[in-house]
């Protein structure tokens, strides 16, 4: 009965949503190439941030536990 009550209370908004959702469609528009370029060089300096990012905790990591063995 409880599972009844919330159906009835929250059904039609699941409904409306899903019918607004159905409406949302896809744009398919040509992407100048330049803008690829740029994408993926974006990507490149994303990545590579990202290892250096990782390399700077793993040092950091490091040096604690060679702290740690120390004393």
């Amino acid at each position: 009965m409880k599972a009844m009550n919330i159906c009835r209370k929250y059904g039609a908004k699941f409904a409306a949503a899903g019918g607004l959702m159905g409406l949302a469609t896809t744009a398919m528009a040509a992407v100048p190439e330049s803008i690829k370029t740029e994408l993926a060089t974006a990507k490149t300096d994303s990545l590579e941030v990202g290892a250096l990012v990782i390399g700077v905790i793993a040092a950091i990591f490091a040096l604690m536990m060679i702290r740690r063995v120390l004393r």
